[in-house]
């Protein structure tokens, strides 16, 4: 299978094609840039560090794939030297992208899933991503010694800041883009965990947000102990399409949970579960963070985790996570924000099937 080459100045109609046909599970043609920018809230004096993920100009090629150029970090708690496919502070190719919205778990930090972040840049769409504001706000911080009462209050401050997050975010990258051109025209979210629920719950105020992607959201009526209770009021006035990709072996938010949200979506939408995994699959270093959580001390509310989780040896890889994440994401951000009727084809066809030819095993879910 060949790849076009990329033309300066390439538009959404000329995208990457393949001998094949579209192929959303491959990397996209673009060279992958990424800036940090640091963003103030006056309103709520809090100071965000958010990254960007942008097309890169075409003297990049090649540059997000080679180690001696690829953005290093480091892993916020873990200390872990970390890589992403993707050159730091390269010059954004030329042309306005579609603006997707990412929002990391609890906890979290902005860039807990770059495996997607840079795929969808690849792709030609921007990305924006922001540690959130229990990352960043120490009245938010876990305190030693704390009651289940001051638990529960801070918890419910941790998810009261989720949406006014998300629409600071969009705000920012609308009104200081640090150089890259969004279309406000054409933006979609996308959430994994608490940052699932956050791209559902910040739909029903915000208008600009175009299509959602819920990766293992939370906002089950019923959540787990342990699990911060964010509900979702599904106040949407017009139909935003959602995709739901779910993981089936998910010990802290499990699939009836899923389900019932599902269910009460009030809009179109479709429901792709990944077999044989947890809730860690949605994220980088997949095995890594799904044995950390498995293995790591927990308070008595979350015992059940060490007790049920099943050691990633008995899990899908990775590897095959990922593929299922960043293809099925970007397929509905083509079908839903650039209106690609290859993209439509394609989730509206035999997903399982498709998926199984990549090593993938998945179902899909469909209304009761």
């Amino acid at each position: 299978m060949t790849i076009e080459k990329a033309k300066p100045g390439t538009q959404d109609s000329e995208l990457r094609k393949t001998a094949g046909g579209y192929d959303p599970l491959l990397r996209g043609r673009f060279p992958v840039g990424v800036r940090t920018i640091q963003a103030r809230d006056m309103v709520r004096s809090r100071e965000f560090s958010c990254e960007i993920w942008y097309p890169a100009g075409p003297r990049h090629a090649c540059e997000d794939l080679a180690l001696e150029t690829q953005d290093a970090f480091a892993a916020p708690m873990q200390g872990a030297q970390r890589r992403q496919m993707a050159v730091r502070g390269a010059d954004p190719r030329a042309g306005t992208f579609p603006l997707i919205i990412f929002s990391h778990h609890s906890g979290g930090h902005r860039r807990s899933a770059t495996f997607l972040c840079t795929h969808l840049s690849s792709h030609g769409y921007a990305v924006a991503a922001l540690d959130h504001s229990e990352v960043v706000a120490p009245e938010l911080a876990r305190k030693e010694g704390e009651t289940q009462e001051q638990r529960a209050t801070r918890g419910e401050a941790v998810v009261a800041s989720r949406v006014p997050d998300a629409r600071f975010l969009i705000d920012c990258m609308l009104n200081d883009s640090a150089g890259i051109c969004f279309d406000a025209a054409r933006i979609g979210i996308v959430g994994h965990s608490l940052g699932g629920w956050t791209a559902l719950a910040t739909t029903d105020d915000e208008p600009r947000i175009r299509a959602v992607v819920a990766l293992a959201p939370g906002g089950a009526s019923r959540p787990r102990p342990g699990i911060l209770r964010g509900k979702l009021a599904f106040r949407w006035n017009r139909d935003v399409p959602v995709l739901y990709l779910v993981a089936e072996n998910d010990v802290c938010l499990p699939l009836d949970g899923m389900y019932e949200i599902f269910e009460r979506t009030p809009a179109s939408k479709q429901m792709v579960i990944l077999r044989r995994a947890d809730h860690m699959h949605f994220m980088d270093h997949v095995e890594e963070m799904h044995e950390m959580v498995r293995k790591m001390p927990a308070p008595p509310e979350l015992a059940y985790l060490a007790q049920e989780m099943r050691p990633i040896a008995e899990l899908c890889s990775g590897e095959q996570a990922q593929l299922f994440v960043r293809g099925l994401t970007l397929c509905h951000m083509d079908a839903t924000l650039r209106q690609r009727e290859e993209a439509r084809e394609f989730l509206s066809g035999d997903i399982a099937a498709q998926l199984a030819a990549r090593g993938v095993e998945a179902f899909v879910k469909t209304s009761d």
